[in-house]
């Protein structure tokens, strides 16, 4: 083959070879502009729909959508019901370090998530509620004493999730619910109210054995008076009865007691007329 040949051959092929590659970037550029063309909104989100980087004030719900290529940009944002826990240190009324564990539930506001999106980010949790429980755990722990932290311990909560669920509504985020996971304090602190405590319960201990005493003393006072109170009714019944049967008693009614014994058998003797005393009958017919 000559050397004309040769270079159009050369030629040939290079032409060949830079009409594939064409060819392929346009099919690479087609299937970016369908991806780009067509979005997806998986479940629990909402679409943010952004123009070269502005975010629009449209919002687009789960499923699939289609946009225009390079110029619409869409971000997916949680709208489900999250959880977050944190710590926070601050320092009781009585000045007492307090170190604190929380639970918080919230969702994002769908209608707002262009807003939200805007103003916080994506790193909205670091940015808005970390700093707003830390807030609030600082400020309802400086209105309270240890002790009190402890023992009204449902009411700071309230005070807690009332602020919070205030403060974040103004950033469209809405809190569902909040827990107070713990309270810990100073070990010093601890030893001091485990001493108090201790203290208390033999006090009240103390106090319930001396009513006990005194509760025993007067069951027995008066349980004694009672029973003096039945002796001498008793003895008033025996006495009464005792003077009842002396009135009872006559020479009538002995007369009548001994007939009703009677066996049919004359007595050897009999009382006289008008005495309680007898005398031998036998000697009677003697004398006849």
């Amino acid at each position: 083959m000559s050397k004309s040949g040769k270079t159009n051959a050369a030629a040939s092929a290079l032409k060949s070879n830079g009409l594939k590659v064409a060819i392929g970037v346009l099919v690479l550029f087609i299937i970016f502009s369908l991806f780009s063309v067509v979005k997806t909104v998986p479940s629990g989100y909402v679409g943010v729909v952004t123009h070269f980087g502005a975010v629009q004030k449209h919002i687009l719900g789960e499923g699939i959508h289609t946009v225009m290529p390079f110029r619409t940009k869409v971000v997916n944002l949680n709208v489900r019901i999250q959880k977050i826990e944190a710590n926070a240190t601050a320092s009781s009324k009585d000045l007492q370090t307090v170190t604190s564990k929380v639970a918080l539930n919230f969702y994002l506001s769908k209608e707002k998530a262009n807003v939200i999106y805007q103003d916080l980010g994506m790193d909205y949790q670091h940015t808005i509620i970390q700093p707003t429980v830390q807030e609030s755990i600082k400020s309802a722990t400086a209105r309270y004493n240890a002790e009190q932290l402890i023992t009204s311990r449902p009411k700071v909560k309230q005070d807690v999730f009332t602020y919070i669920k205030k403060r974040l509504a103004k950033s469209n985020i809405i809190v569902t619910d909040f827990s107070i996971v713990d309270f810990k304090f100073s070990p010093n602190f601890n030893d001091a109210i485990e001493k108090k405590q201790i203290a208390e319960q033999r006090a009240l201990t103390a106090k319930n054995d001396l009513n006990r005493i005194k509760t025993e003393a007067e069951q027995a006072k008066a349980k004694a008076k009672g029973e003096a109170d039945a002796q001498i009714e008793i003895a008033k019944a025996q006495a009464r009865s005792q003077e009842l049967l002396r009135e009872s008693v006559s020479d009538q009614l002995i007369q009548l007691k001994a007939i009703e014994k009677w066996n049919g058998v004359l007595p050897v003797s009999m009382g006289e007329k008008g005495s309680g005393g007898f005398f031998d009958i036998t000697a009677v017919g003697k004398r006849r």
